[in-house]
């Protein structure tokens, strides 16, 4: 094993210092290029200078053989510059290929640090290389262009005496202006017209030839550099990713490895005919580490002792005996030389079952995946366009088995996939599957980030519910909080017995809301960690998206903290640089590798431009939770009716800041858990007000602007709270029909957003929606229209928040027409009290509510009634009856 990585590393160095001398030549031809720009240039301008000088009157020959003088030097100085570059050049590709070879040899008998500089140098090289060449660029352009003009301007001073004389003389130079002249000129000068002609021909060709010329300087100087780079990508490429290189490393070091769970952790290998496991952590104030397990009796052996491979603390070590399957953990010895308590592997892939928490070595199996049509659609569309109707699952409580237990990753595939198909739901988002020690915790504050929850199985069960997703067009969507973890001593909480993954200073480690410890985002080795884990759920789970938890914890200094505990940054304000780059950073990795993905933050402040890219100061999600609508609509439904109009801001204020994200609508776990009642629960009333209530505001959801998410159980109206330890109450789908009626309203309701591109199309373009009525507080109405790029897709949504019916009620609508009704929550079959219309409502030329036409209808109570446009007229232009303001206080009053 130690054989073939000196060898590797023999073999990456010679490559590096190469790279590094074919780097230097082509500087040195760059600097060349430039030094003969300016010198030619400066003996140019000194000819004009001398030949501009009016002292004597030069006779025609002399003219002539002047001119062809000047032209020649210019073409020799050109001549002149290339040979002396392309002399240069194979000079210094000779010298470099010399010190190549002297180089490289010596290199072997240099040291780590050696190395390891040259390695981290390449990257400045290439950046340098490419700056240079924009200047040559530049340069070249402008030689080009002076050498012309120099070229020109001195045929032109040359004919330029004789001119006075003979006016016509002058004009020749210039092909547009021999064809414009005048038949008495022509014919006063014809033989030195045709004379004036041929050399302008020789110039025009000298010229073509020496651009020809600076051409090839510029395509040799950027040959090289192209030369350079390739070189610089064939080293990048032959890094292996799976072994610990000095380049691997240098990037981890620098918070730029994001394949860093190839290299860190547990790995069977074999090293020659060796076959055995490699591990390796990072834990920089370590005195010393061993590996305890089942093959040592979780005991310390000087066997099982890893070496530092790095200052910076990379710790590595390749054992024979063990296997596939054997547990194991970490045995820290800090600094001070006491012996902590044994760590979890943080980048191990399986993790025992909690209680119990040591690491396991996993032997990666192959997986069959059969998603290709799934991911080709979801990498070839524009997400923000599309419908996303989320059903946010907890797998451990959505069912267990008759004994009560969690079901499998294969069992829930059985069922999972297959449900939310039929309820019209486009994607599942699952909570946290990263191994946690606390049921309680929901996988909110984790220890294993790499791990996937052993409490539902192995991880190609995992990679088989995914893949049935898939296969059913459902996308997933994975809870990940980077933002904290739990304090468990076997995680990664002081690691190496000194703070580790958290901030060194204590106010800042310390997440008191919670009892956790955040993350330190600011250190390079924390942010290789986290952003290799987001592409590792990316990479190999197929995962569609993440929601980011917490994100305001994130943001903030002073989240959950009093005046006093908290210290300003740089600039004195509350937010956290180091934080606000980090999630800069993971958002450009993702969308860099996964253009399409879902990134959704969940954060509840008005933090600016959360879903703005990053190039426009923006933190790069594409979708933010709209914490301040699910507040504000959750407090009005469980008012009573009878005081909704003195609250009435609540129900339409979300509008007024709709288009400053991407807005997501969330109904999530978080709502409908301690103490704060089912989201049937919160409904005001009676219970036939409650059913009622929940399919109003479901609809009233549905219509705006938006992308949705539900939790489970809401779908059929569960009237308890949620309990993380026990499944859903799918036994009141059978024996109660009001929860039987409610499923069937909401898969009827999610079909029906999904099969309308008006609810979807536009939810982030001003033009996708328009307000009817947003003021009728009295009433508590709300109309609006929801439009995709096609007006016969337009819908209007009239919501009654109250229990009482309206007939010969009069709403303004955009178009002249015909409107059906196509969705009505008051129907009997969804258990309301049936006032429906059922019958094609025509528009009439009357304007109301600042619409060209009107229609009347009837107002189901508490309800939602949508009326989409199935016929437009085509004399959309005609002139309309106009209502007086009596007239239309009237029509008001009687639709009271």
């Amino acid at each position: 094993m130690l054989n073939k990585n000196k060898s590797s590393k023999i073999k990456n160095k010679e490559e590096v210092i190469a790279q590094e001398n074919s780097n230097k030549s082509v500087d040195e031809v760059i600097n060349t290029v430039a030094k003969k720009s300016v010198t030619v240039n400066l003996k140019e301008k000194d000819t004009k200078t001398k030949k501009n000088t009016p002292k004597k009157t030069t006779s025609k020959p002399v003219l002539e053989s002047k001119n062809n003088e000047v032209l020649s030097k210019a073409i020799e100085k050109t001549n002149d510059l290339k040979n002396e570059i392309k002399a240069e050049v194979k000079e210094k590709v000779k010298k470099a290929t010399t010190r190549k070879t002297a180089v490289a040899k010596s290199s072997m008998k240099t040291e780590t640090k050696q190395e390891e500089t040259a390695l981290k140098a390449k990257s400045d090289e290439v950046s340098a290389i490419e700056s240079n060449i924009k200047v040559v660029d530049k340069e070249i352009i402008a030689k080009d262009v002076e050498v012309s003009e120099e070229i020109k301007n001195k045929v032109a001073e040359k004919n330029s005496t004789p001119a006075k004389k003979v006016p016509a003389a002058k004009k020749t130079v210039s092909k547009s202006t021999v064809a414009s002249k005048t038949t008495a000129a022509k014919t006063s000068t014809p033989a030195k017209s045709k004379t004036t002609t041929v050399k302008e021909k020789k110039t025009v060709t000298q010229i073509a030839k020496t651009q020809i010329k600076i051409a090839d300087i510029e395509a040799n100087t950027k040959s090289k550099a192209e030369q350079t780079k390739d070189t610089v990508k064939k080293v990048v490429e032959k890094v292996d990713k799976n072994e610990i290189t000095n380049f691997n490393t240098f990037l981890f070091h620098q918070g730029k490895n994001y394949e860093i769970y190839n290299i860190l952790g547990s790995h069977i290998k074999i090293d020659g005919k060796k076959k055995g496991v490699q591990f390796a952590t990072w834990a920089p104030n370590a005195k010393d580490i061993y590996i305890v397990g089942d093959f040592n009796e979780f005991e310390l052996d000087d066997k099982y002792k890893l070496e530092r491979i790095s200052e910076n603390g990379l710790w590595k070590g390749f054992f024979e005996g063990i296997k596939s399957g054997d547990k194991y953990k970490y045995c820290i010895i800090s600094k001070d030389g006491e012996k902590g308590e044994y760590k979890a592997d943080p980048y191990a892939i399986q993790t025992e079952l909690r209680p119990d928490s040591a690491s396991i070595v996993c032997e990666s199996k192959e997986f069959k995946w059969t998603d290709q049509k799934w991911i080709e659609y979801r990498n070839s569309i524009n997400v923000l366009e599309q419908p996303l109707n989320i059903y946010e699952v907890h797998l451990g409580s959505w069912k267990t088995n008759k004994d009560g237990e969690f079901l499998t990753y294969e069992e829930i595939a059985k069922e999972l996939p297959k449900y939310v198909k039929e309820m019209g739901y486009t994607h599942v988002e699952i909570m946290p599957l990263v191994e946690h020690p606390l049921d309680a915790s929901w996988g909110y504050q984790g220890t294993g980030y790499y791990s996937p929850t052993s409490r539902y199985g192995s991880i190609n069960g995992l990679k088989k519910l995914i893949d049935k997703l898939h296969e059913l067009n459902i996308g997933i969507i994975m809870d990940w909080a980077p933002g904290h973890f739990c304090k468990d001593s076997h995680g990664l909480y002081k690691f190496d017995g000194t703070p580790t993954y958290e901030y060194q200073e204590e106010w800042r480690a310390e997440n008191k809301g919670w009892g956790t410890c955040n993350f330190d985002l600011g250190r390079p080795e924390v942010k290789s960690y986290l952003i290799s884990n987001a592409l590792y759920w990316y990479r190999e789970f197929h995962v569609d998206g993440l929601r980011v938890d917490a994100v305001s914890s994130i943001l903030y200094l002073d989240y959950s903290r009093s005046h006093g505990e908290w210290v300003p940054n740089k600039y004195g304000g509350n937010g956290n640089l180091e934080a606000i780059d980090f999630l800069k950073e993971l958002n450009k990795a993702v969308f860099l590798e996964y253009p399409t993905a879902l990134m959704i933050a969940e954060e509840s402040t008005s933090w600016p431009n959360i879903t703005k890219p990053t190039n426009e100061e923006g933190l790069g999600f594409n979708l933010k939770w709209n914490m301040g609508w699910m507040n504000d609509t959750l407090e009005y439904v469980q008012i009573d009716p009878s005081y909704r109009n003195h609250n009435h801001r609540k129900i339409t204020f979300a509008m007024m800041y709709n288009y400053a994200e991407n807005y997501l609508l969330p109904l999530s776990h978080d709502e409908v858990v301690h103490g704060k009642k089912s989201l049937l629960g919160k409904m005001w009333g009676d219970e036939w007000n409650q059913f009622a209530g929940l399919r109003a505001f479901a609809g009233y959801m549905m219509g705006h602007p938006g992308k949705k998410l539900t939790f489970m159980g809401c779908e059929f109206a569960q009237p308890i709270e949620w309990r993380e330890y026990e499944e859903l109450e799918w036994d009141l789908i059978n024996d109660v029909e009001m929860h039987k009626k409610t499923q069937l309203f909401f898969k009827d309701l999610n079909h029906l957003y999904v099969n309308n591109k008006s609810f979807w199309e536009l939810d982030h373009d001003y033009r996708g929606f328009n307000w009817i009525e947003a003021d009728n507080s009295e009433q508590s109405i709300l109309i609006f229209t929801r439009r995709s790029r096609n007006d016969e897709d337009t819908l209007i949504f009239v919501i009654n928040f109250t229990p009482k019916v309206y007939y010969d009620y009069r709403i303004g609508v955009p178009f002249l027409g015909e409107y059906e009704e196509v969705f009505n929550t008051d129907d009997e079959k969804y258990g309301g009290s049936g006032q429906i219309m059922g019958e094609t409502l025509c528009a009439e030329k009357v304007q109301f509510q600042k619409q060209p036409y009107s229609l009347e209808i009837k107002v189901p109570p508490m309800a939602t009634l949508i009326l989409k446009v199935s016929k437009i007229a085509m004399e959309q232009k005609d002139v309309v009856e106009e209502f007086s303001v009596n007239e239309v206080y009237e029509l008001k009053e009687s639709s009271k």
